[in-house]
C-alpha cells in the first residue's frame, strides 16, 4: 500500500473523551536524512523524535514552534528536531563513535537530559522545561511528560526506518461523566498496542484509522501538510556575527580570510569575507552615528 506521505491527520471518537492524531513523513524525512550518513540506530531515533514532535506540536496548537532536544554524555551527543505550528520541520544530530543497538538510556548516558522548548517567535519570552529520562524509548519519556505537564493521559506509537517515519498520538479528554466500567480510553489504548511498526509505517492514516477502530463511530479530520523548512539564511547569520562583535570577526578574517558558518539542518554553508564583514556592521556604524546627532 502506499503511504499517504508528508502529512498528519486528527480523528476525534465521536462517543468517548478520546482524541487522536497520526502522522506520516516521507520526502519531509528524506530532506532531514540525506545530508549525513547517520547510524541506522540514530536515524531511527531521530525519525522517532520527529514524528513525536509533530505529534506534540499539533496537540498545543502553537503560534510559534516546538524544539524537542535530547542532549548525551554517551555516544549520542544531541539529537534536535523543531517543528512550527504550521508543521514546518528541521531535525539534526551530533554523535561519536561506532553506535551499537541499544536503548536511548544506552546510547545517550547516565547523565542524558531531554529539553522541550515552546517558542512564541513573538517576541515574548520561550517557555523551556526539562523533561526527565524516564523510560526507555522517545515514546514512554514523552507519555511520562505529557501526563505529567498537561494532566492529560497520551499514549504515543512511534516508527521510522530509512524511508518513512511516521507516529500515533491518542489523548484522554476531561470527561463529561463518570464512564462506565468499560472504559473507552483503556480500550482505545489496549487496541493500539496491537499496531505493528510496518503497519504504522506503511498504512494510509484513514485506513488505519478504520483498520483499529472500525467499532467506533470515528470523525477524522482533513490532513494537514508537513514540510521540511530550515530558517537560516544569509541574512540571519549577519545578525549571529554582530552579536559576536566586530573585534571576534576580525580576529577570525585575520586568522582564516574568511568566517564560514555552516548550517547543521540543512547542510548549508555561508562564507563572509572581509567585505562581507564591512557590510554587516556598516549599519551598527550609521546607527550609532545617527544616535549621536541627538
Amino acid at each position: 500500500m502506499k503511504t499517504s506521505s508528508d502529512s498528519l491527520r486528527r480523528f476525534l471518537f465521536e462517543h468517548a473523551p478520546i482524541r487522536g492524531e497520526i502522522v506520516r513523513l516521507d520526502a519531509v524525512w528524506q530532506s532531514v536524512i540525506e545530508r549525513h550518513n547517520y547510524p541506522a540506530v540514530l536515524r531511527d531515533l531521530m525519525g522517532e523524535l520527529c514524528a513525536a514532535t509533530a505529534l506534540l506540536a499539533a496537540t498545543l496548537k502553537l503560534q510559534g514552534s516546538m524544539v524537542l532536544q535530547i542532549h548525551g554524555k554517551g555516544a549520542v551527543k544531541l539529537l534536535v528536531v523543531e517543528c512550527s505550528g504550521d508543521l514546518e520541520m528541521r531535525a539534526t544530530a551530533k554523535w561519536e563513535g561506532d553506535l551499537a543497538q541499544g536503548t536511548l538510556q544506552d546510547l545517550v548516558g547516565g547523565d542524558g537530559r531531554f529539553v522541550i522548548t515552546l517558542d512564541p517567535k513573538d517576541g515574548n519570552q520561550a517557555y523551556q522545561g526539562i523533561v526527565a529520562l524516564e523510560g526507555d524509548s522517545i515514546a514512554e519519556i514523552l507519555q511520562n511528560y505529557m501526563t505529567r505537564s498537561e494532566q492529560l493521559e497520551t499514549r504515543l506509537w512511534l516508527a521510522a526506518d530509512g524511508k518513512h517515519a511516521a507516529g500515533m498520538l491518542l489523548q484522554k479528554l476531561p470527561a463529561q461523566a463518570e464512564l462506565h466500567d468499560d472504559d473507552p480510553w483503556e480500550r482505545a489504548v489496549l487496541i493500539a498496542n496491537t499496531l505493528k511498526p510496518e503497519e504504522l509505517l506503511n498504512v494510509p492514516a484513514s485506513e488505519l484509522v478504520h483498520f483499529l477502530y472500525h467499532e467506533e463511530d470515528i470523525r477524522l479530520f482533513d490532513a494537514q501538510e508537513v514540510v521540511f523548512r530550515c530558517t537560516c539564511s544569509r541574512e540571519n547569520v549577519g545578525r549571529m556575527l554582530r552579536m559576536l562583535g566586530r573585534e571576534e570577526v576580525d580576529s577570525i578574517l585575520a586568522e582564516r580570510g574568511d568566517v564560514e558558518v555552516h548550517c547543521e539542518f540543512c547542510n548549508q554553508r555561508y562564507v563572509f569575507d572581509r567585505v562581507d564583514a564591512d557590510a554587516v556592521f556598516a549599519d551598527i556604524i550609521v546607527m550609532a552615528a545617527s544616535d549621536t546627532r541627538h
